[in-house]
């Protein structure tokens, strides 16, 4: 029988010092109940999944509340629209594609050879997924949903950073399952790194390369299979055909969502050294439009702590020191008053002149603030974008001309997108995922639901003799000479692909 919202009976939170021990009979558990369950039917994975988007949807409220106190201020559009409804149409991808995603999948040509053969989508057991304090929620829900399809059950480990909100859904979560099928821990490094070390069937982290080499360390020690999604610093490239106002608006949309904080802003854009100029002030006329004030102002993102604050900071402060202009984009009755470290306000900022020898050169923002560099042709930007670890995402403005296509097929990236910002990432069925520092694996809709599973193959034989006997000894010469004559046709054939005579 099937839990309803009516008879769910709430579970308790686990504690937020929760130790080793007890992380490891809370995974003990859920492989007792997988193992004692079976491979869910669709029924059971479509009602893991409506649970777990109702837990979210109904206390969206108070996430939305503890994001903003959690970030210091965060508008409740912003949360709504990320961390809550962010996620709504991978559920109902999953839903409907569900029973297609379980179906056997036959091998024609193998039965054709009386091998009858078809590949089995397993769930893999018990799913870890350690979530970022950047988007906590949707960025936790997401896979855990497509975990829920492949017919796992899930532990969710989530970020100590915004500590209300990880009170707040672990709270949700526990409303609607028993912690034999989800569960929410919290707390701080100590949890994380347990968390890491513990034997799942597969660990999914969201969050920066630094720590994903630990998990990934962390993992490597039980042979745990790791999906990785890190960040990087993303290039955009503004063409040389490019409208430049458009550009900047979208550019300086996209560096302020989240107030920069998000692993698929822009961290440095190519712009003509002929157009500079006028980029940098069609950047400037829309920040005005979008932040007419900022010191007070209720739709600014702040960042999330002192220590990220300091970070960015340090980073303005390093460029400044070692010859870089800055450009502070508010008002000028704020300029005195900004960046602001007891609000955590760090304004919107463009950084000329960027060297190598700057720190910003090299590290991620993770902050509204973004380096314009010059170039002359499509050639210098591809060379310094492929000198650096592949992002996580790229961009390019302008239209699909030899330049772009130049771009794309020199640059490796997580995935691209061209004048606007991130639309690979919303394309419902599309992999998202990023390629060596910037992460590894892939997910969202059949492709979150295959990272989750397991393909087994399953094979009959309907032929006369078995594999082994007949490649048991005598070795007769007659057999011997098949064999040689079978690699003497397989070299003929590769040799005449090849172009080679004999």
């Amino acid at each position: 029988m099937l839990a309803s919202p009516d008879t769910t009976p709430a579970s308790p939170v686990p504690p937020e010092d929760i130790s080793a021990a007890e992380l490891r009979d809370l995974l003990a558990a859920q492989q007792r109940a997988f193992l004692a369950e079976g491979p869910p039917s669709a029924e059971v994975r479509r009602n893991r999944i409506d649970r777990l988007t109702a837990a979210l949807l109904e206390h969206a409220d108070e996430l939305t509340a503890a994001l903003s106190a959690d970030f210091g201020n965060r508008p409740e559009a912003n949360s709504l629209s990320s961390d809550v409804l962010g996620s709504m149409g991978d559920v109902t991808l999953v839903r409907t594609e569900l029973e297609s995603w379980m179906a056997d999948v036959e091998i024609p040509a193998a039965a054709d050879k009386g091998l009858p053969t078809f590949v089995q989508s397993r769930p893999k057991g018990v799913v870890g997924i350690v979530g970022p304090w950047n988007f906590p929620v949707s960025l936790v829900f997401q896979p855990a949903i497509e975990a829920f399809a492949a017919g796992n059950r899930v532990m969710i480990k989530f970020s100590e950073v915004p500590s209300r909100t990880a009170e707040v859904f672990a709270r949700a979560v526990a409303g609607r399952f028993s912690p034999d099928e989800a569960v929410v821990v919290r707390g701080g490094t100590e949890t994380s790194v347990a968390f890491s070390e513990l034997p799942f069937d597969h660990l999914f982290f969201t969050g920066s390369p630094s720590v994903g080499r630990h998990v990934a360390a962390a993992a490597g020690r039980n042979l745990t299979p790791v999906t990785l999604e890190l960040g990087g610093k993303n290039p955009v490239v503004v063409g040389h055909d490019a409208d430049v106002r458009v550009a900047a608006e979208r550019v300086s949309a996209a560096r302020m969502m989240n107030g920069g904080q998000l692993c698929l802003c822009p961290d440095y854009v190519f712009v003509p050294r002929e157009k500079v100029e006028e980029f940098v002030g069609a950047y400037r006329t829309a920040m005005s439009r979008y932040f007419p004030a900022f010191r007070e102002n209720p739709d600014v993102v702040t960042l999330v702590d002192d220590r990220n604050f300091a970070r960015v900071d340090g980073l303005v402060e390093d460029a400044r020191s070692k010859g870089a202009e800055i450009i502070t984009l508010v008002p000028e009755d704020e300029l005195t008053s900004l960046p602001d470290a007891a609000s955590r306000r760090m304004p919107p900022t463009l950084v000329l002149g960027v060297t190598d020898e700057m720190a910003i050169a090299h590290e991620e923002v993770f902050g509204p603030v973004i380096s314009v560099l010059p170039y002359d042709t499509v050639h210098d930007a591809v060379e310094y974008v492929t000198a650096r670890p592949h992002p996580l995402a790229a961009y390019w403005y302008g239209e699909d001309t030899a330049d772009f296509r130049e771009f794309v097929h020199r640059t490796t990236s997580g995935g691209l997108t061209r004048n606007d910002m991130a639309l690979h990432y919303g394309i419902e069925g599309a992999p998202f995922g990023g390629v060596g520092q910037s992460g590894s694996g892939a997910y969202h809709g059949k492709v979150g639901f295959d990272t989750f599973s397991h393909q087994r193959t399953i094979t009959q034989s309907l032929l006369p003799v078995g594999v082994a006997p007949s490649s048991m000894p005598p070795y007769t010469d007659e057999r011997l000479a098949q064999l040689r004559g079978a690699v003497a046709q397989n070299l003929a054939d590769v040799r005449k692909r090849l172009g080679e005579s004999d």
